[in-house]
């Protein structure tokens, strides 16, 4: 199963695709928008490898990957991610979203992560969707609670240079597919 097209209310998600590589630059060119997973802007050099590895990724799990969502207009509003979590467990997946940053606080974060949850579970056959952020991370952390998903545990990686706020560590949430249905 090739990576579908999907929609929500208000976006349009498109596979990623080589095509989108100078919008994924842009993106993360905004410190701000990588202030929790990176603490800056990044360079060119870096996406383009960040994007090689996405590409490979996506072509791992039928159905799973990274998306590249669009608004009214075709407006690029971010990158949505979707794909088989790190680890040996089979049917689970990483939910991720990246919005640029006028896009921030309308939603559209829960909004995609609804759907893509959706698609994890009737369409991608998964069990099981974690999410991980910082736990200083409140806006990333709402999104993951607003989407049903739970908080399972907090843990301290060691970073040569740890990004401010790192002193409180990292949060894990997951939702399983029976959980996701018992909130239809």
């Amino acid at each position: 199963m090739p990576q579908p097209i999907l929609r929500t209310d208000r976006l349009l998600l498109v596979p990623l695709a080589d095509e989108h590589l100078d919008l994924e630059v842009e993106l993360d060119s905004d410190p701000e928008v990588l202030r929790y997973i990176f603490g800056r802007s990044r360079s060119r050099e870096e996406v383009i490898e960040s994007h090689a590895t996405r590409m490979d990724l996506g072509r791992k799990v039928d159905g799973l990957g990274f998306w590249m969502a669009f608004g009214a207009g075709d407006e690029f509003v971010g990158l949505m991610m979707l794909p088989p979590a790190p680890g040996p467990e089979p049917g689970v997946a990483e939910l991720g979203y990246r919005l640029v940053r006028r896009f921030w606080r309308q939603g559209l974060a829960s909004e995609v992560s609804r759907e893509l949850l959706r698609h994890a579970f009737q369409t991608a056959g998964q069990q099981r969707v974690i999410a991980q952020t910082m736990a200083v991370n409140a806006g990333s952390r709402g999104v993951m609670a607003a989407v049903g998903m739970r908080h399972v545990r907090t843990f301290h990686p060691v970073f040569d240079d740890p990004l401010p706020g790192a002193e409180q560590g990292e949060v894990e949430y997951a939702i399983t597919r029976e959980e996701w249905a018992a909130r239809l």
